[in-house]
């Protein structure tokens, strides 16, 4: 046996038994133990590029689109920012269906070669004589294809850890996508010294500026990437005990040699599960839709202060994450996953009633016609448009505060920025408890409960269900802003949080009526004591 225990990712494989026992019929060795290791940090290496792959270009994408075609709007900003989780919410069940007939190298390889052939095509969409705002439409949404690798990734560290690694293991993994999303801005930052003019490669057109470096830095990455997977990753998988298992990545794997076990999985834990990540998603992905809007409203910032200010709260916000990611690992071995996942709803709620609206002191009224200069009226592209947008006049005559054309700026109390660091702070611990604890409860939810193809191999249902869950993860990306925007520029901030707090109880409702179906699948049929 490997020595266990270095590592807080590195529990004890075969828990309390002793030697001769029946459990002991199949022994990990050391070198089994070091591939499977190996092969699940090359995937954690993985999902930071994904996460990269969507941020590293996310400040640039406005200025770029209106560079290389005069045509696209705001509206259409809208739908370029959409398309990477329109892709991703796609090709997750597609992926996950596909690593579960075939070696997960494929769907991995084949989806990092497509993320890099887009990050190839964006740097290229200066090029065409027209159109160009639909292939940078393309590119985007094919990078968010690529990306639906999530699911493979998940399904895979879920098939390849024990009961008593698999959160630990999650943690890291949202750890690494997190901390993707943090640096990406960072390298976006360091290739703006580049500049808008860069440099030209006139044989093949290439253009290597602030706008384009990044993207062929990410194409190198997946191309390392690949060549990484192709040389180090195997496929390994144990059952919820920690012991070694066949499965169809192994080519003499049968339903004669191994015994699948029996039991059903709970569909109503499944979809439960399905349902409180959905929320989880959709309450942070409107979270940081809002924030520089309701900044510029609340405290009459200008647009570059807000987009400085505001890049500092949410990277110390990415930076919280990752703390808690690292903490959630100890603290879940003490009072369990569930516990944590209903805490982290509750600091949630307790974060948005924060920021509800008190008082008698008003935000400062901008009585000026913007023009989109702070809150958008319409679409959800004009909300984001406030990210990227350069002021074009002096800062001393850009109007700023809460525009009279939202009727609640006259009557609705302002936010002090006291409220808005606390709930901002508290959604920070919030999110990332239930990120982890969430994907960590489906992923033993659905147990290694192996379906027997008429191939006769077995099939672990990871694959499918994470990639409905990272679908439906994609899907509340999508809605989230949606659904922000309109009821913020309608109603106002009192309206929006008050329908936030009420969603983020009926979630705590339902997490309440499903909690005792919420374990793990060996657990469940009676293998594994809790």
């Amino acid at each position: 046996m490997a020595s266990l225990g270095v590592d807080s990712e590195q529990e004890p494989l075969l828990g309390d038994r002793t030697p001769g026992s029946r459990e002991w019929d199949i022994i990990e060795t050391e070198e089994h133990y070091k591939s499977r290791w190996r092969s699940i940090r090359i995937l954690y290496l993985t999902m930071f590029l994904s996460s990269v792959g969507f941020s590293i270009v996310i400040m640039s994408i406005w200025p770029y689109l209106q560079k290389i075609d005069q045509t696209a709007d705001a509206s259409f900003l809208g739908w370029v920012i959409a398309s990477y989780s329109l892709g991703q919410m796609v090709a997750s069940p597609l992926f996950g269906l596909w690593s579960n007939y075939r070696p997960r190298k494929e769907p991995l390889i084949v989806s990092i070669f497509i993320s890099v052939a887009a990050n190839c095509l964006y740097a290229y969409v200066h090029v065409p004589a027209s159109h160009n705002k639909y292939y940078m439409l393309a590119a985007r949404g094919l990078v968010g294809f690529g990306a639906g690798n999530v699911a493979v990734i998940r399904s895979y560290i879920a098939g390849a850890t024990s009961l008593q690694e698999r959160t630990s293991s999650m943690a890291n993994t949202s750890a690494c996508q997190a901390l993707g999303f943090i640096l990406g801005p960072v390298f976006q930052t360091c290739f703006a010294l580049i500049g808008e003019k860069g440099v030209t490669w006139d044989v093949i057109k290439l253009q290597i500026n602030m706008y384009t470096a990044p993207v062929l830095l990410g194409a190198f990455l997946g191309i390392l990437n690949i060549i990484l997977i192709l040389t180090i990753l195997r496929e390994h998988r144990v059952d919820d005990t920690g012991r070694q298992c066949k499965n169809i990545n192994f080519e003499e794997a049968s339903t004669d040699e191994v015994q699948v076990p029996q039991g059903n999985i709970d569909e109503v834990a499944v979809v439960a599960t399905n349902v409180l990540f959905f929320v989880i998603l959709f309450i942070f992905a409107l979270f940081e839709t809002i924030v520089t809007p309701l900044t510029m409203d609340m405290y009459a910032w200008t647009r570059e202060q807000a987009v400085l200010y505001d890049g500092i709260i949410l990277a110390a916000l990415g930076v919280e994450a990752v703390i808690i990611f690292m903490g959630i690992k100890l603290l879940s071995k003490k009072i369990g996953e569930r516990a944590l996942l209903l805490g982290g709803l509750i600091i949630i709620w307790v974060g948005f009633f924060v920021l509800l609206p008190w008082g008698n002191q008003f935000p400062k009224i901008q009585w000026e016609d913007l023009h989109n200069n702070s809150i958008p009226n319409t679409t959800f592209g004009e909300i984001i448009i406030t990210l990227w947008k350069s002021p074009r006049e002096d800062h001393s005559e850009e109007p700023t505060g809460c525009p009279v054309e939202q009727a609640w700026c006259l009557y609705t109390p302002m936010i002090h920025l006291a409220q808005f660091l606390i709930s901002a702070v508290l959604i920070g611990i919030g999110y990332p408890s239930c990120n982890v604890m969430s994907y960590t409860l489906y992923s033993k939810i659905l147990g290694p409960n192996p379906q027997v193809s008429p191939m006769r191999v077995l099939l672990p249902p990871q694959g499918v269900y994470m990639g409905w869950l990272t679908a439906s993860g994609s899907a509340a990306r999508i809605l989230g802003p949606v659904f922000i925007s309109q009821v913020y520029t309608a109603w106002g901030p009192r309206w929006a949080f008050s329908l936030v707090c009420g969603m983020v109880v009926l979630t705590i409702t339902l997490l309440g009526v499903v909690y005792r179906r919420l374990i793990a699948f060996s657990v469940r049929h009676g293998r594994i004591q809790e």
